[in-house]
């Protein structure tokens, strides 16, 4: 096995329209300044892409991108980004997944993938180091994700096929663990406009990439590596930060709960701080909500590990649901297909994550169009017979728990409380059939059409998270000002708020600080591509946070934040940086490049259209209070704002000045490539 120092700088570029591909290079300097990933990543995109594309039009182009960790058996680093205009949103969508794609581009001797134009006819892309092939998907075209990697992994079924993809012999048995796939199903075939993309059992959930993947007429890329070996080039350097940053996360509390229960842990905390989205984000809390808790899924599932590759935290684990192995749900679709809709039945909502991971949907955005249906029609915007399906409302809980009677009614077929007709909704979704067909634009185009805009739970046409920010005001200027739209990984402020109860959560004081310090953070994290849980370890376990009295801490955070700032020890990332690739990077430099890359990406969707009368918040977070909240809360979000442009440097229609652009270094044009 040949061996790679550091990393390579090789781009695979790949114009799926004549069948052609190429290598090019990124220079050693956009190495340093944007590192890797979705830094990288994002500048290749800014050299290539012209404003005002179509984002399912041929001239779109989608950018698969690992970091510098990918590859090294660093802990958690089996991760990459991926990278285009999203039809979704109409703004820049950027997705980061673990699963074993990254390693295998990465094994393959390629620093990217550059994917552009569209293929006549269905096909599957697949590489190894030294070759391309464009092979015909006709008779993948229609499975799901599941099956689609399957048939591409089986080479029992490649001998006996005659389709001309599985005839070539390319793709070996899955126990060889020399390929890995990315693959849409239905979902993305018919252009749902939050169409996932998978990898494994992991994906590439937001912004509707696996439409952007069907829009090409790609239902599969296929890379086979293992055949270089990445090596850091100080080794020794390498292999005491790995011990450390191991030990950091096998004694922090957060990733030890997540190891033991999955981010399902999160649903006590997020209900005992009433920002459990229930009924449509209407209420903040729910008696039942113990019953989707990581815990009671733990003691009543048999769940075991299912984590990716290689991990630490190794938050990720299956159960038995249904009668057979599933995974267990993230937090994400336990809120969103389950208490947003006001639904705790456990099997229930492991059949709506099945429906919507082998259609190949994000289920936050499904889960958040859902609702928005379920309460459209309540409020007559919506006929209530758009689904009518037959009754199943029989079916018993998994918790024994039978419907009440007023769930049976086949009358109201999608309504807050009821299982009845979701299943049957999701796969008209994935299907494009029916009013499943408008329900695949997103709950933004619904409301633009049927109104109701006041309560579609979105923010640039990306559907929430499970966390309602009235419970957690950094988190609702996190979700305003957010480059791909409502994320609450962009900027995971409940963590402080919440989780660890370090910042004051309803106060406006401090949040614009720690906002922007923690986007700048997770750009970089994102661009070294390790998983975003490490933040918690390799932050709060260095002596200078792990010691300081934590009364000491909230006090500093809240009234004196850039010095609370200045106690955050992420040096462990930069040294990562430096020992992989010998470029030496400074934690000021690592904080520089993430800025540099959120600018980046701000600046490429304000190109798009984007001002500030889009940082803004659904109506329902600003101007009306949790049902039930003693407190009243709503966000204030217009104060958090103006303050967040100004440490930005962004002029008061939330555009980055050309100052903000010499100092980072961003190049006012993109570089012309044909």
């Amino acid at each position: 096995m040949e061996e790679i120092k550091g990393f390579s700088n090789k781009i695979l570029e790949i114009n799926l329209t004549d069948k052609s591909w190429s290598i090019s290079e990124a220079s050693i300097k956009d190495r340093e300044m944007y590192i890797g990933g979705k830094g990288l990543g994002m500048k290749l995109l800014y050299d290539r892409l012209k404003p005002g594309v179509d984002p399912l039009g041929e001239d779109n182009i989608l950018i698969i991108m690992p970091g510098v960790m990918t590859g090294t058996g660093a802990p958690c680093s089996g991760r990459f980004e991926a990278i285009a205009k999203s039809p979704l949103t109409g703004i820049i969508a950027t997705a980061s997944c673990g699963g074993p794609f990254g390693i295998q581009l990465k094994t393959a001797g390629y620093g990217g993938l550059v994917i552009r134009g569209k293929s006549a006819h269905r096909c599957v892309l697949w590489f190894d180091h030294e070759t391309v092939e464009f092979l015909d998907a006709s008779d993948l075209w229609g499975l799901d994700t599941a099956e689609t990697q399957k048939l591409l992994l089986a080479s029992s079924t490649v001998k006996n096929t005659k389709s001309n993809l599985l005839d070539s012999v390319k793709v070996e048995s899955a126990d060889s663990k020399k390929e890995a796939i990315l693959a849409i199903g239905p979902a993305g075939e018919n252009l749902v406009r939050f169409a996932n993309i998978a990898s494994g059992h992991r994906f590439l959930g937001r912004g509707g990439l696996g439409a952007v993947m069907g829009s090409k007429n790609l239902k599969a890329i296929v890379a086979k590596g293992s055949h270089y070996k990445i090596v850091p080039v100080d080794s020794e350097l390498f292999e005491r930060l790995k011990k450390k940053a191991n030990l950091f996360i096998k004694r922090e509390a957060v990733t030890i709960s997540m190891g033991k229960v999955g981010t399902a842990t999160n649903v006590k905390f997020v209900n005992k701080a009433k920002m459990l989205p229930v009924w449509n984000y209407s209420f903040g809390e729910h008696d039942q909500a113990f019953r989707i808790s990581g815990e009671m899924i733990k003691e009543k599932h048999d769940t075991k590990l299912n984590t990716c590759k290689p991990c630490s935290i190794m938050c990720g684990h299956k159960g038995k649901f249904n009668g057979k192995d599933a995974p267990v749900p993230e937090y994400e679709t336990l809120t969103l297909l389950g208490s947003n809709l006001g639904i705790f039945d456990r099997d229930a909502i492991s059949r709506f994550n099945d429906i919507c991971n082998r259609g190949g949907m994000d289920t936050i955005s499904a889960g958040g169009t859902l609702a928005w249906v379920m309460e459209a029609v309540e409020k007559g915007l919506v006929p209530h017979d758009v689904f009518a399906y037959p009754d199943n409302s029989h079916q018993v809980a998994s918790d024994g728990l039978q419907q009440s009677e007023s769930d049976k009614s086949a009358q109201y077929p999608l309504m807050f409380g009821s299982p009845c007709g979701i299943e049957e909704a999701l796969e008209s979704i994935t299907k494009a059939e029916g009013f499943g067909k408008e329900m695949g634009l997103g709950s933004r185009a619904l409301s633009q059409k049927y109104g109701g805009k006041e309560f579609a739970i979105q923010v640039k046409g990306l559907e929430m998270a499970g966390y309602d920010p009235r419970g957690s005001y950094g988190l609702g200027l996190a979700y305003a000002v957010a480059n791909r739209g409502a994320c609450h990984l962009s900027a995971s402020l409940m963590a402080f708020e919440v989780f660890l109860g370090l910042l004051k959560p309803d106060t406006a004081r401090a949040k614009p600080q720690f906002v922007k310090f923690v986007e700048d953070l997770t750009c970089s994290i994102n661009a070294l591509q390790t998983c975003h849980f490490t933040m918690y370890a390799y932050t709060l376990e260095p002596m200078l946070t792990k010691y300081t009295p934590k009364f000491v801490l909230k006090n500093l955070m809240l009234w004196l934040p850039e010095v609370a700032l200045a106690l955050f020890d992420f040096s462990i990332y930069p040294a990562f940086f430096s020992a992989i690739t010998g470029i030496k990077m400074s934690s000021g430099d690592f904080i520089k490049a993430g800025e540099r890359i959120h600018v980046l990406e701000r600046y490429m969707n304000t190109r798009e259209g984007i001002r500030s009368k889009d940082d803004a918040l659904p109506e329902r977070m600003v101007m009306e209070t949790i049902i039930g909240d003693d407190k009243k809360r709503i966000v204030p979000l217009k104060e958090m704002l103006k303050k967040y442009y100004k440490l930005r440097g962004y002029n008061s229609d939330g555009i980055p000045v050309a100052k903000l652009f010499e100092q980072l270094q961003i190049p006012s044009e993109p570089c012309s490539i044909a």
